[in-house]
């Protein structure tokens, strides 16, 4: 579990084609100093898990089903940035909202505007998910927490802060780019709860 709460960014170093999957090598945070083989990572909202790492590279492998999802190629790979946002610890505080690293779709920007220091995104709003994005509802872009400024028919909106922009790689995103998309994990299971059927 992890609460969309960035901790750092990474910087690729390596992409290795294997059969329907990728050997990804990333920058190592220095302050990313308790690491264990077969932790889990999130890695702008993918959960991944660490394969290997030495004082200043991170090994994951992204795997068929991931791929699938997220649309991630060699191309895009090599030309991201990553947040990175290591699993929670059960008794620290929650300065986000829970996710799960386990990404529900992609969204596109539609639309970017800076309004004094702030940064808006519009979104284009995925079918699936309209019963799980409303307004003032937390949503997960790229791994990072965020509350959603209002919905329409077809886009969804979010403010980005400075510090969100300091510490993020979301303000290198812009219109037609394609990002990682995840609703609330506490929503999920209250409207499963209820009974809502998804179209």
């Amino acid at each position: 579990m992890f609460t969309g709460i960035v901790e750092a960014k990474s910087k690729v170093l390596n992409v290795q084609s294997g059969e329907q999957s990728f050997k990804l090598t990333l920058a190592r945070p220095p302050h990313f100093d308790d690491l264990h083989r077969g932790d889990s990572i999130a890695c702008n909202g993918v959960c991944l898990t660490l394969e290997n790492f030495d004082n200043q590279t991170l090994q994951f492998t992204v795997g068929f089903e991931t791929i699938n999802v997220t649309a991630w190629n060699l191309e895009k790979l090599l030309d991201l940035e990553f947040n990175l946002e290591r699993s929670l610890k059960f008794g620290d505080r929650i300065h986000g909202h829970l996710v799960s690293g386990h990404v529900d779709a992609l969204a596109e920007v539609v639309h970017r505007e800076w309004v004094g220091e702030c940064l808006i995104f519009n979104f284009s709003l995925p079918h699936a998910l309209r019963k799980e994005i409303w307004k003032k509802s937390s949503v997960a872009i790229n791994g990072v927490s965020l509350t959603v400024n209002e919905v329409d028919k077809d886009t969804f909106s979010v403010c980005l802060i400075p510090e969100t922009l300091h510490q993020t790689q979301l303000e290198t995103v812009i219109v037609g780019d394609k990002v990682n998309i995840e609703t609330d994990y506490y929503m999920k299971g209250l409207l499963s709860a209820q009974g809502v059927k998804y179209e």
